[in-house]
Order: C-alpha cells, then structure tokens, then sequence
C-alpha cells in the first residue's frame, strides 16, 4: 500500500512568515542602535532549519510528477535557499559578525524570484484569485531579497532604508501567511 500523500505547503508558508518576520524584526533592532542582537541567533536556526528540510524536500522528492513539478521549483527551491540563508545568517549573529554577506545570496535569490513572479504569469502557472496573491507574494519576496544588500549601509545612518526593507519583508510575511490560512482551511474542508 503506498503512503498517503502529504502536502506540508501550507507549513511552509507560515515558516516563510516566521523566517521574513524574523528577520524584519532584526532589521528594526538594528536600526535602533541595539548592539546585542544574539537572541536572534536560535530562532533564525531553528526556523531556518525547518526552511531547509522542507524547500530540500519539496525540490528533491516531491511527488508532482510531469508538468506539475514545476511547482516543485516554483517553492521547493526559493524555500531550500531561505533556509541556507537563515541558518548561515544565524550563525554569524551568534558569533558577533555581521550577517551582511548573507543578503549578497539573498541578492541572486532575489533574481531568481522575479523570474518566477514572470513565469506565474506567462506559463499560466496560478488563475484568477489566485493569481492575486502569488504575484503579491512573490513581487514582494523577490523585492525583499533583490533589496537585501541594504543591510550593508550603516543603520545608524540609513535607518529608513533598513525600516524599507523590514516593510517589505512585513508584507512578504503578510501575503505567506494569507496564503497559507486559505490553503490549510481548503485542506481542512476537502482532505487531498
């Protein structure tokens, strides 16, 4: 009997939440002249392990088969980078560096999105509603990470672009969550 498949997208989407909201709330400690910022450290790698295993997952042994496995790249691989972004962002701040290297990655990853957010549209990927809040989402995850090399400015002198980009990752965080609620409430009324 084979096993039951799982669809754990709608987690993912809250982890994608807690991995942007994390980090905008970095962005808003160190534009305020906070010095100390290592509690950080463990909730950027546990979320960013979490982010990790399942982006691994989805890319490398999700079971859409054929043209569905697109939708294998579409998140599975944005979501396999964010984790390699947050855990090596993680241990930087719990070593005293600057993570600043790590927006670089978030950088390309942020060119990838915007190539996503293009082929959503242009192969037809999402309809209608839908639509709406997949471009939303990855318009604004593409311009959160395309955005991320801001953290190498001073934010003692650049606090409003780091207050920027904490806002973009908000509403990243915002259309993530959304996503997810509908879909875990589309899950729970008709099981796949």
């Amino acid at each position: 009997m084979p096993a039951p498949f799982v669809d754990p997208l709608c987690i993912m989407l809250v982890a994608v939440a807690a991995s942007t909201s994390l980090v905008a709330l970095y962005l808003i400690n160190a534009a305020k002249g906070r010095k100390d910022l290592s509690s950080f450290a463990l909730p950027g790698a546990v979320i960013g392990a979490f982010d990790f295993i399942s982006g691994f997952f989805m890319s490398f042994v999700w079971p859409f088969p054929g043209p569905l496995s697109a939708y294998n790249m579409l998140f599975g691989d944005p979501m396999l980078f964010l984790g390699i972004i947050m855990l090596a962002g993680s241990l930087m701040v719990y070593k005293n560096m600057k993570p600043n290297i790590v927006s670089l990655f978030g950088f390309f990853i942020g060119i990838y999105l915007f190539v996503e957010t293009y082929g959503i549209v242009s192969l037809g990927l999402e309809k209608g509603s839908d639509l709406y809040m997949a471009l939303g989402f990855y318009l604004f995850a593409a311009l959160s990470s395309i955005f991320s090399p801001i953290v190498y400015l001073d934010p003692k002198k650049n606090r409003g672009a780091y207050y920027f980009l904490a806002a973009l990752l908000i509403i990243t965080a915002f259309f993530s969550i959304a996503i997810g609620s509908i879909g875990i409430y589309g899950h729970l009324a008709s099981p796949p």
